[in-house]
């Protein structure tokens, strides 16, 4: 028999996978979470694909060292490269971001033009090109938006800076005519009434969170494991700093997180991953 009351494991480079941890504790509340983010080492975005596939191995078995019955990849980067790794290798369920964004891009545009805002490296890896040219035959605009991350977590969302910022970001996009546009990265949410304001009414946001989290519902519904009990524990760890973690996890989570506790991934290395 399946335990009920393993948590949910679900990791991101920092601070941003807070915002799809929020609409999973929002849709399954009675689901116990473990979340790490690997502060040390953040921005993941500009590393590497064989660095990222490394940290996103270690930061899958500091989960997995906590029994957890399911992983959410709540990082575009990990998710863009290093995700079918992960799923090929690990014996419980993997969910990443991409897939579900795309689904939702599709579903929502009507001219068939979808933007996608991200990393660098989930810009460069075309993951939701490919994602959302698999469901359909629309076009796909993307750029890369490396000053979002900061701006977000300085709590500059909105003011003639952050909008002159945005608006060179998307101006190329606006330029395409697309009616939906992907915010490829766990932070750009917090940003959505600034790029909603500059885009105007005519373009959907699609922020992937909400999707994953009835994605998450759904998988547990099928492999009997969703805990029945109506308030889930709460435990957040990161791998430095932890009070900056504490401070600005309000504004991601929506909510105090409490005690946050130091764990440090790079003792969990796989012996038989490959990263090359």
């Amino acid at each position: 028999m399946r335990r009920t009351d393993r948590p949910i494991g679900i990791f991101d480079s920092g601070i941003g996978g807070l915002t799809v941890a929020r609409q999973i504790m929002r849709r399954l509340p009675g689901e116990s979470i473990v979340y790490f983010g690997d502060t040390a080492r953040v921005p993941y975005g500009s590393k590497s694909d064989r660095t990222v596939r490394a940290f996103a191995w270690e930061d899958s078995l500091l989960l997995l060292s906590y029994d957890v019955k399911i992983i959410v990849a709540a990082c575009n980067t990990v998710s863009a490269v290093a995700l079918e790794e992960l799923d090929r290798h690990l014996k419980i369920p993997v969910i990443g971001v991409i897939e579900p964004g795309a689904e939702a891009a599709v579903a929502a545009t009507k001219n068939g033009r979808i933007g996608v805002i991200g990393t660098l490296a989930t810009v460069h890896s075309r993951a939701y090109e490919k994602a959302v040219q698999s469901l359909n035959a629309a076009a796909v605009y993307s750029t890369s938006c490396p000053l979002f991350v900061p701006l977000v977590e300085e709590g500059w969302l909105e003011g003639d800076a952050p909008e002159l910022i945005a608006r060179k970001y998307l101006l190329p996009l606006m330029d395409q005519e697309i009616d939906t546009l992907i915010l490829g990265c766990t932070h750009y949410p917090l940003l959505r009434p600034l790029l909603s304001n500059i885009l105007g009414p005519g373009v959907t946001l699609i922020d992937s969170a909400e999707q994953i989290a009835l994605g998450v519902e759904t998988l547990l519904k099928e492999r009997g494991e969703l805990n029945p009990s109506p308030h889930g524990t709460r435990r957040f760890f990161v791998s430095d700093y932890p009070r900056n973690f504490e401070e600005l996890g309000r504004r991601f989570l929506g909510e105090p997180v409490g005690e946050v506790a130091v764990a440090e991934p790079w003792k969990h290395i796989h012996p038989e991953a490959s990263f090359e």
